[in-house]
C-alpha cells in the first residue's frame, strides 16, 4: 500500500459490489482539478468477489473495456482497498525521527494490526502532533492481508496495467468528502451495497475509522419483505421515495425505521467514542455519501436521531465538470466518492 505519497499520472480504480469506477483528473488541489476522463460500468457481485483466476481474468477484461469507454491511456492505477479487507488505526506514538518511527512500528507492530506481521501489507503515514499530548504523534496505520493485497495486484498486472498505490476506500473518501478548510470535528458515512463506511475527520486528518456491517442491499431486503414486493422494485421505492411519509402510505418509511434507528445509534457510539478520546473537541455534522447521499430525507432522519447537524455531501466539490459531464453523471455521481478520493492523490 501506499497512503498519500506523490504517484505522478495515474487514473483511480474503484471495485465496488455492483459496480466499477474510474476517473482521471487534471490539475491539483492548489488549483483546482478539472474531470478529464471517467467510466461507470455495473457488474455482478459475484463478478466483483470472484478471486479465482478466471474470475481476475475476466475483471481485468472488464477493467480494459473500461478504460476505453473513458478513454483512459495511462497504465498507472490508484486502487482502493475494501474497508473489509483492510484494518486502519491511528496510533499514538513518542516524538521521534522518522528512521526511529520506520523501528518503532517495524518492532511493535504486532501490538497494533489483528493478523500475523509476515501475512499483512503495512503502511502508515503521521497525521501530526496528537491533539491530547503534544509529546506523541498520530500516526495512520493500515495494514490489508498480504494475499488479498497482492492478488489485486496480479490482476491488474496481468491486465498489462501497473499499480501504483493501494489505498483503504474510508481513507480515500474522506479527501473527497471533507469540507474544505475545516478543521473542525465531522463525521463521513458513506452508505454502499454491502456495508458502511465510518470515518471521524478533526482538524483535516482522520481520527476514527469504522465499517458498520449492513448497506444498501439489507435495506432493500427489509422493504422487499415488509412490503411483499420484488428486491428491484424496493430499490426503487427507497431510491425514489426515500423517507417520506407522504408516499406510499409512509410504508417504506415504517419498513426502515428499526434499521435506521440501529444505524443512528451506532453513528452516536462512534461520535461517544471519539469525544471521550478528543475532550473538547464537538462534532459539528455528519457528511452522507454513497447511496445515503441520494436517499430522499434520510438526512433529516439521522440529524433527528443524533441531534447532530446531517446533509448528503458532495464528493465533486474540488472537481470542475462540464455541464454534458453532469448531466451524464447525474445518476450515479455519489457513487464515485472514493474514486475522487483517489484521484485527488498529490500528483507530485
Amino acid at each position: 500500500m501506499s497512503l498519500l505519497h506523490g504517484v505522478g499520472e495515474f487514473f483511480a480504480l474503484d471495485i465496488g459490489t455492483s459496480a466499477l469506477r474510474l476517473i482521471q483528473l487534471d490539475g491539483d488541489a492548489r488549483h483546482g482539478f478539472q474531470l478529464a476522463r471517467y467510466a461507470y460500468v455495473p457488474i455482478e457481485p459475484k463478478v466483483a468477489q470472484d478471486m479465482s483466476e478466471s474470475g481476475q481474468r475476466k475483471m481485468g477484461e472488464i477493467i480494459l473495456g473500461a478504460m476505453k469507454q473513458a478513454g483512459i491511456k495511462t497504465k498507472n492505477i490508484a486502487l482502493g482497498l475494501p474497508a473489509g479487507k483492510t484494518y486502519t488505526a491511528i496510533i499514538e506514538v513518542p516524538n521521534q525521527t522518522e528512521k526511529e518511527l520506520k523501528k518503532t512500528i517495524k518492532y511493535e507492530l504486532d501490538q497494533y494490526i489483528p493478523m500475523a506481521i509476515d501475512e499483512a501489507e503495512v503502511d502508515y503515514a503521521v497525521l501530526g502532533p496528537s491533539p491530547n499530548d503534544q509529546t506523541k504523534a498520530e500516526v495512520l496505520l493500515s495494514s490489508s492481508s498480504m494475499d488479498y493485497a497482492e492478488s489485486r495486484m496480479e490482476m491488474i498486472e496481468r491486465a498489462g496495467l501497473n499499480v501504483i498505490a493501494q489505498e483503504p476506500e474510508p481513507i480515500a473518501m474522506t479527501r473527497s468528502l471533507a469540507p474544505v478548510g475545516s478543521q473542525d470535528a465531522r463525521v463521513i458515512v458513506d452508505l454502499g451495497e454491502g456495508s458502511t463506511d465510518l470515518v471521524v475527520v478533526y482538524q483535516g486528518a482522520p481520527r476514527l475509522v469504522r465499517s458498520i456491517p449492513g448497506g444498501l442491499s439489507a435495506l432493500v431486503k427489509t422493504v422487499a419483505a415488509t412490503l411483499n414486493v420484488r428486491e428491484d422494485q424496493a430499490r426503487r421505492f427507497i431510491l425514489k421515495f426515500g423517507l417520506a411519509q407522504d408516499k406510499l402510505d409512509g410504508q417504506v418509511f415504517k419498513a426502515l425505521d428499526g434499521n435506521l434507528d440501529s444505524f443512528s445509534q451506532e453513528l452516536t457510539k462512534s461520535v461517544r467514542f471519539f469525544q471521550n478520546k478528543y475532550v473538547g473537541a464537538p462534532v459539528l455534522g455528519i457528511v452522507l455519501s454513497g447511496f445515503a447521499g441520494v436517499i430522499p430525507f434520510i438526512a433529516e432522519y439521522i440529524e433527528v436521531k443524533t441531534n447532530i447537524q446531517t446533509i448528503q455531501g458532495n464528493p465533486w466539490q474540488l472537481v470542475q465538470v462540464t455541464p454534458e459531464q453532469q448531466q451524464a453523471l447525474m445518476s450515479v455521481a455519489s457513487e464515485f466518492a472514493v474514486a475522487i478520493g483517489l484521484a485527488e492523490r498529490s500528483n507530485v
